[in-house]
């Protein structure tokens, strides 16, 4: 069954919208259609939050509050959906108990931002269940950037309103879930003609049969890199395959090795249970991007699009991870690092997609480090990312799995560094240096904005030696920023 009709939730009325550019943003729909202009257009690039809303979908039979980047989330996105914004918050005149404090406690100053700090606070109030922390606030802050408050009263405001959510949201929310329910008709969604469409299967069958009738189509799921495409590099694509309402994909799996991950589980979904088989798996998720990226951006996504800088592929290569691919009724699967062939290029054939992500748990003998490397702590793209996976028997390196990203055109395994580390015991502290200067056999990286070759190979060899020394009990009192026990925000 088709349907021609996008469709959403927008102030308690169903809106349908027949006729739109499959480029289209959710931002440019509230300004200049709708002409609801409170939600502000920053950067463009979903990393200043100015254009922050609220998207509400059911989750098994409760309402989820996610923020999104309105500037970079394509309208066709939202079908299914409630679409909230700061015009909304009010009742009946009386400010949102969000917006209440934050104008008693002066959180804003030019204005400019606040809308966008509102809304993902607004989110925040909805999913922080009446328990809140100074630093879950910094998290859910970390994707809103203000240059006039200091963020200090912006915090403090929210310490006093996140203790409950009691709003109208909440005392009409089982009107607006079956008004949500009502929205799900399975119906693949498909708006345009045969050579410039939006479409959203609603299943795997019919997004595969989609995709190898137009294999010149582009895929996405949480556009928090191809809104990009559209926003900064103005490329006039065509043809859309939204895999968002593809129910198949968005499923978590345990099976006898691990995980077994949808293509479409967000970044957020899949932090926890990552989290689970190592704390450095949550927290370096918790540094991917913002609370706003981390709700829409999906594991699949962050694998297909195959950035040598991406977070995710490392850590799930050096874990031995897997990946699932379909064209058309054909299904193969292949260990992740050889998905990756070259600096943009994947083996990954025309009309194929990316499936599912097959994650082992680690072995009792196992040990995991992560380390990302970045300018700024939160919300910043890795200068490098260095992943170690090392099975210790009798206080010996059995088997090493070493991989780095940013280092290479693709997330890449070292395999130099590998073959010292393998029967390395853990005291034989000599011999760690010659595993760490090993990273130049393996890399010879470039110099880019973000840090130089030297830099990178530098920091690279001495991640090595910090990882040796965590595992052996040597340091890792003194060589952590953050400890390894699971994040809060990422257990729950």
């Amino acid at each position: 069954m088709n349907r021609k009709i996008l469709q959403f939730l927008r102030g308690g009325r169903t809106v349908r919208i027949a006729e739109f550019s499959p480029r289209a943003t959710v931002l440019d729909w509230l300004r200049l259609q709708e002409r609801s202009v409170g939600t502000k257009e920053g950067c463009a690039e979903g990393d200043c939050g100015a254009c922050a809303v609220v998207v509400v979908r059911e989750h098994d039979g409760r309402l989820v509050y996610e923020p999104v980047n309105s500037c970079i989330t394509l309208l066709g996105q939202i079908d299914g959906g409630e679409l909230i914004t700061v015009e909304d918050l009010a009742d009946n005149g009386v400010l949102h108990p969000v917006q209440e404090v934050m104008a008693r406690e002066h959180g804003s100053q030019c204005g400019f931002c606040t809308p966008g700090i509102v809304m993902s606070l607004f989110a925040h109030y909805h999913g922080c269940d009446g328990a809140t922390t100074r630093d879950n606030i910094n998290d859910a802050l970390a994707g809103n950037l203000c240059r006039c408050t200091g963020y200090r009263p912006i915090v403090d405001a929210a310490l006093e309103a996140c203790t409950g959510a009691d709003d109208q949201f909440t005392r009409d929310a089982a009107v607006r879930r079956r008004a949500i329910a009502a929205l799900d008709d399975k119906a693949d969604l498909f708006v345009g003609d045969e050579k410039a469409f939006f479409a959203a299967p609603a299943s795997e069958a019919s997004l595969a049969h989609l995709y190898a009738r137009h294999p010149d189509a582009t895929i996405v799921a949480g556009t928090t890199d191809v809104g990009l495409w559209i926003t900064k590099k103005l490329m006039p694509i065509e043809k859309i395959i939204h895999v968002g309402r593809v129910s198949e994909l968005s499923k978590i799996e345990q099976t006898e090795e691990g995980w077994a991950f949808g293509a479409i589980v967000s970044l957020a979904r899949a932090m926890p249970v990552l989290g689970a088989i190592d704390p450095d798996l949550a927290e370096v998720l918790r540094r991917f991007g913002s609370i706003q990226v981390r709700a829409s951006g999906t594991v699949g996504g962050s694998i297909a699009n195959a950035s040598p800088i991406g977070d995710l592929a490392p850590m799930l290569i050096a874990l031995g991870g897997g990946i699932e691919l379909r064209h058309g009724d054909n299904v193969r699967r292949l260990p992740l690092e050889d998905f990756f062939l070259d600096y943009g290029k994947q083996d990954r054939a025309k009309g194929e997609f990316v499936c599912r992500l097959f994650v082992p748990n680690l072995s009792p003998s196992g040990h995991f480090r992560a380390y990302k490397i970045t300018k700024r702590f939160d919300e910043d793209i890795s200068a490098l990312l260095a992943v170690f996976c090392l099975t210790v028997d009798d206080g010996r390196i059995s088997e090493a799995k070493v991989a780095f990203g940013g280092m290479a055109g693709i997330p890449k395994r070292a395999k130099a560094v590998e073959e010292n580390l393998r029967g390395l015991s853990l005291t034989d502290t000599r011999h760690w240096q010659a595993a760490a200067d090993a990273v130049k056999e393996d890399f010879t990286p470039l110099t880019d904005l973000r840090a130089s070759a030297g830099y990178r190979s530098r920091v690279a060899g001495n991640l090595v030696i910090k990882a040796l020394a965590e595992i052996a009990g040597v340091a890792s009192d003194v060589t952590r920023i953050s400890d390894r026990r699971m994040p809060a925000h990422a257990a729950q």
